[in-house]
């Protein structure tokens, strides 16, 4: 693949095919060369004979505060949720400040205060940080990069090329709550309603799962931008099996489903940051779904579909009235700066 594009377009960031152009078209090949592998959400890497996970990620929210959370917050969590899915418990993490010239200090301060507070729920150390300022209109207020490092949970390894037919699909809870409380909270559409975003750390439950059924644990994803959706075609297409799933099990509350209908959105495509995807052997699914339901705010979790062999690298939404469709990689930028 190569990144033909003659310009850079909001989509290029909202996690669908156009961003997934953008990084394996250009990004990897130059970056990466002929190395490129399956990409996930943190890199493992070996230092001295010390396996250590990494990963970075990058802020840029709007509104800052919304109910449920803030950017802040959603900082640390987004980070210490991709190295927990990518198998490794958050240690440190280091943060860069981008912020635009006039932001009262009060804002800045309540940020602060919500990454703080986030970091000693998440039990991660914030090691270090920069800060920058822009001319007043070269920014949003505030920008937010964090990168963390991590230490690899025992007993867990996982790859898309691990992945067999019969594997179920796990899902931790409903979806779509935090890209539709984003979309209501900027307060441009004449719709109202009781919903919060979903922004937690993942961490805890990513533990009792691997407790519970570790050696069977294939891969897991938070889908965030793109949805459960992108996140499990890029699974398909790596892994080159099908993913189906069973619709009507898919847990999504009314609110959101509601939104998605007025809006002409598909839940599956609406981003998460406190939900995790993962793939278990069959003769663990029980165990594993067992042990989320036991955790705190586990107890939604649901297994929502199956790998099979057929149709490959494709994922298939089944109902319960025996009709199928095939649910494609989100393409354009229905919902932009979600995260």
């Amino acid at each position: 693949m190569k990144f033909r594009d003659p310009q850079i377009e909001m989509a290029h960031g909202a996690g669908g095919k156009a961003s997934r152009r953008l990084v394996e078209g250009l990004f990897a090949p130059l970056l990466f060369g002929a190395t490129t592998g399956p990409l996930g959400d943190a890199a493992h890497i070996s230092l001295d004979g010390i396996r250590v996970a990494i990963t970075t990620d990058s802020f840029v929210v709007k509104p800052l505060r919304f109910p449920g959370g803030s950017i802040g917050e959603l900082a640390v969590n987004g980070t210490v949720n991709d190295l927990a899915v990518s198998g490794a418990r958050a240690e440190a993490l280091v943060v860069t400040y981008v912020l635009e010239a006039g932001l009262p200090t009060e804002i800045l301060e309540a940020e602060v205060r919500a990454m703080a507070e986030a970091a000693k729920r998440a039990g991660v150390a914030i090691a270090g940080g920069d800060t920058k300022v822009v001319e007043h209109g070269k920014a949003d207020q505030i920008y937010i990069t964090t990168a963390g490092i991590g230490r690899p949970i025992s007993g867990i390894a996982i790859s898309p090329t691990s992945v067999r037919p019969g594997d179920k699909v796990l899902l931790s809870g409903p979806i779509g709550d935090h890209g539709i409380t984003i979309l209501l909270a900027r307060g441009e559409l004449e719709l109202e309603a009781e919903l919060c975003s979903d922004t937690r750390s993942v961490l805890p439950l990513v533990a009792a799962l691997a407790d519970a059924a570790a050696p069977g644990i294939r891969w897991m994803r938070d889908p965030t931008r793109g949805g459960v959706a992108t996140s499990l075609n890029e699974l398909a297409r790596d892994c080159g099996l099908a993913v189906v799933l069973a619709e009507d099990a898919i847990p999504i509350r009314d609110t959101v489903r509601g939104a998605c209908e007025l809006l002409g959105l598909d839940p599956l495509h609406i981003a998460n940051e406190g939900q995790f995807l993962a793939i278990v052997a069959a003769e663990r699914a029980d165990a594993a779904l067992e042990a989320l339901r036991r955790t705190p705010g586990g107890h939604e979790a649901v297994i929502i579909g199956e790998i099979r062999e057929q149709p490959a690298a494709t994922v298939l939404g089944a109902t319960s009235y025996g009709g199928t469709r095939v649910i494609d990689m989100l393409v354009g930028d229905p919902l932009p700066r979600i995260c």
